[in-house]
């Protein structure tokens, strides 16, 4: 809810309060009554809700439903048309607000990999860190190639962590899907986030390399990252989630924990849809 008593430092509105949700749990990210419309046409409307932290929040329901796009508002790379996002006590979906400070702290894995092609994996995963940290470097004590060679130390040790180091100096057109994703996972992983996005991050995989993947996932999981995931492995949702929304129509149709909603669903929609993909 917006604040009308806020400040505004360097660009960002301060409450001076402590992100709290609505059970009194530190809240990273707090929705509240978003709406994004393409035109005339509404792809989610008026949604409210909370993403604990160290929680991991799956979303899923039937393609067209919202999810993908809801995802991507929440860290404003689809701008919401309407309602709030704080992150960190922050409204992220104010326009005065410089996101991509906030970006650095919210990790994202697309569908498609979206790895720079012309750059070697090492240099993926670089890239953000020496840019964002090199900037800081002198505000820190640091020299630029001090940043530089922590980063390209930080890139090694994520590698050598999903089994890639051999692959540090080879090009992504060289490898598998499987591996492509691994190392975007990595490459959030670089800035060290708060939060993780993850937007179907099996969808674009062959089915022998959905596994490595989501084995990677879990790992970041048991680690405690606070997690939003969309993804149709129903699965890996019940195992990993802490709590499931089903979205379906534009709305979130139904809330709960995994055996609440995958054992016990009490939204009609929910059924239906569980009992196609299960």
């Amino acid at each position: 809810m917006q604040n009308h008593n806020e400040k505004w430092t360097d660009g960002m509105p301060v409450t001076g309060e402590t992100p709290v949700g609505a059970d009194g749990r530190e809240a990273y990210l707090q929705v509240r009554h978003l709406t994004k419309k393409f035109g005339d046409l509404t792809v989610f409307e008026d949604i409210s809700t909370d993403i604990y932290k160290a929680e991991k929040v799956v979303i899923i329901g039937p393609s067209g439903s919202g999810k993908s796009t809801f995802l991507r508002c929440l860290n404003c790379l689809e701008d919401p048309t309407s309602g709030s996002i704080y992150f960190d006590g922050v409204d992220i979906a104010d326009v005065r607000v410089d996101i991509n400070i906030h970006r650095q702290n919210m990790g994202m894995v697309f569908q498609q990999f979206n790895l720079f092609n012309n750059k070697t994996v090492l240099e993926n995963i670089m890239l953000a860190p020496v840019m964002i940290f090199g900037k800081q470097a002198k505000k820190n004590g640091k020299t630029k190639a001090q940043v530089t060679e922590e980063c390209r130390e930080r890139a090694m040790q994520l590698l050598e962590r999903i089994g890639l180091a051999d692959k540090a100096d080879v090009y992504p057109s060289t490898l598998s899907g499987g591996q492509k994703q691994r190392i975007a996972i990595a490459r959030a992983l670089a800035m060290n986030p708060k939060v993780m996005l993850f937007d179907e991050p099996t969808s674009a995989l062959d089915p022998e390399m959905v596994g490595e993947v989501l084995d990677l996932i879990r790992e970041v999981a048991d680690e405690g990252m606070t997690m939003v995931i969309v993804t149709h492995e129903m699965g890996f949702a019940r195992e990993v989630a802490d709590r499931i929304l089903f979205m379906d129509g534009g709305v979130i149709a139904e809330e709960g924990t995994p055996e609440e909603v995958f054992d016990h669903p009490k939204n009609e929609r929910t059924r239906q849809f569980l009992n196609c993909v299960l």
